[in-house]
């Protein structure tokens, strides 16, 4: 036989060694062992590359598939869309036959009957806000019939901003609704809160009714919400739809702030005591709450909140039973966590003074001054707004940052 035929019989022979060896290799394995994760349509698997282009270490493609999989733990995957889709809510028949029942006011009675009913579907959604780099999420609670003020609201300072954000990411806002709470009503003020959602796409809306003891619904709604669609924003503000915010001063606070961090800053309430008077509006009854006082929590005016604790306050906020107060439940939920919130003289949920009639609560140079002041309708908004940011010449400057 010629050296050129022993030549070519020998690479025959080889090949079919080859071709069986990897035969018996490839069925004594399953194909997602075979191949940790499919390779490009591009690249061919015997040409196993890492992304520069040079051929991986044949000794590590060839690894045992018990090594790879500890080098790549997958965690288990949370949900990725909003998980409800049905409302499936009995009254808790067990609570209306406890002797104190009967005694509480009607609204205690349906809040407590219905307490557990936690989630509901969402009406109107919009994951596309929480997509790509989003610095600052603005999130506004409102109700259906309150057009006026989301709309003020779009003209100052929820007006968003792409890049402006000193090159950190974007400024987003969203509101937060649910259904209006007269049934004759609902049907109208739907369609117009549709249209106005096609205008400017800036409305997550739940399948609950608008009421006060139903803000904490808003608060894990959001929270619940934050977590699947929001991985990667970096701060939230939270406040309500009659406030005024300098979003300048709340960008400026947070330079030096890391989304990393515990960071709950608001106007802080240490020590507050239950009301126990029944013509309060936060009147709360003993079998409620039974504590001499609630731990330290913000006003629910307005706050600033890292992204980060976020997501962590929305499990320890499943772990609580829903509280009729949504600022001091969101106190609650942080006491879990071992979180103080953090005191902030720029805040006053409250007025600049307490005193609703005095001139300082309509003293441009404090607004300019201060990050969140409570209460501002529509219109005084508008003024407010036009003044700090006109020509506006103060006495002297006060430092709140």
């Amino acid at each position: 036989m010629s050296l050129w035929k022993k030549t070519v019989y020998k690479s025959v022979c080889l090949s079919l060694a080859l071709l069986v060896a990897v035969t018996v290799f490839q069925r004594s394995l399953t194909p997602h062992q075979f191949l940790q994760e499919p390779p490009p349509p591009t690249r061919e698997p015997q040409k196993a590359q890492n992304p520069s282009g040079h051929l991986v270490n044949p000794n590590s493609f060839w690894k045992n598939t018990k090594d790879m999989a500890a080098a790549t733990p997958m965690a288990p995957p949370g949900p990725q869309t909003w998980d409800i889709s049905s409302t499936n809510c009995s009254a808790n028949i067990n609570m209306t036959q406890q002797p104190w029942f009967q005694g509480l006011e009607p609204h205690f009675q349906q809040f407590l009957t219905y307490r557990h009913c936690r989630y509901f579907p969402m009406l109107l959604n919009h994951p596309e806000k929480c997509r790509g780099a989003v610095y600052l999420l603005v999130v506004v609670k409102s109700v259906i019939t309150q057009h006026d003020r989301r709309e003020a609201i779009r003209q100052t300072w929820g007006r968003e901003q792409e890049s402006g954000v000193g090159g950190r990411g974007a400024l987003r806002t969203l509101f937060l609704l649910g259904t209006a709470s007269k049934q004759e009503e609902r049907a109208h003020y739907q369609q117009l809160l549709a249209y106005e959602d096609r205008l400017y796409g800036d409305i997550l809306q739940w399948d609950f009714l608008d009421s006060f003891f139903n803000l904490t619904l808003k608060e894990i709604h959001f929270l619940k919400w934050f977590d699947i669609y929001c991985p990667h924003v970096q701060f939230i503000f939270k406040g309500d739809d009659d406030v005024f915010v300098n979003p300048t001063n709340l960008l400026e606070f947070l330079a030096d702030r890391q989304p990393q961090e515990d960071l709950f800053v608001g106007d802080v309430l240490q020590r507050a005591r239950p009301i126990r008077k029944k013509d309060n509006k936060y009147y709360i009854p003993g079998v409620l709450y039974s504590k001499a006082s609630y731990p330290p929590y913000a006003g629910g005016g307005g706050f600033l909140m890292a992204g980060g604790l976020a997501r962590r306050l929305r499990q320890a906020c499943d772990t609580l039973e829903l509280y009729p107060i949504d600022d001091v439940f969101l106190g609650m939920c942080l006491e879990v966590l071992s979180v103080q919130p953090t005191a902030h003289e720029g805040f006053k949920t409250f007025g600049i003074t307490r005193n609703r009639n005095s001139r300082m609560n309509k003293e441009p140079c404090f607004f300019r001054s201060m990050l969140v002041v409570h209460k501002l309708l529509p219109p005084e908004l508008l003024a407010m707004w036009g003044l700090v940011h006109g020509n506006l010449t103060c006495a002297r400057n006060l430092q709140v940052l």
